[in-house]
């Protein structure tokens, strides 16, 4: 079995946390403001403070959407090696 290249899978999971605390809250909210019109708290900084304030104090939504795209690629990796197995 081939081991896991740590530091590429850190590199990963940093690149989509980043994306989760700072690309998810700005589209959050353009698509919130295409639906339901103006954030009513403020602007996209206003959401994305509420968004990394609810993550500090471990509000599972929060946590949901910033962990969510390294969840769906482990969730993908999950999957992959369910459908297709390597072969010995």
């Amino acid at each position: 079995m081939q081991g896991m290249n740590w530091k590429r899978e850190l590199t990963i999971a940093s690149a989509l946390l980043a994306g989760g605390l700072f690309v998810i809250p700005v589209g959050v909210y353009l698509v919130g403001q295409r639906f339901f019109g103006e954030y009513a708290d403020g602007g996209v900084l206003t959401l994305a403070e509420r968004i990394w304030s609810d993550f500090l104090t471990l509000r599972p939504a929060a946590w949901v959407l910033v962990l969510g795209p390294y969840l769906i690629v482990l969730l993908l990796r999950g999957i992959r090696r369910l459908w297709w197995p390597k072969k010995l």
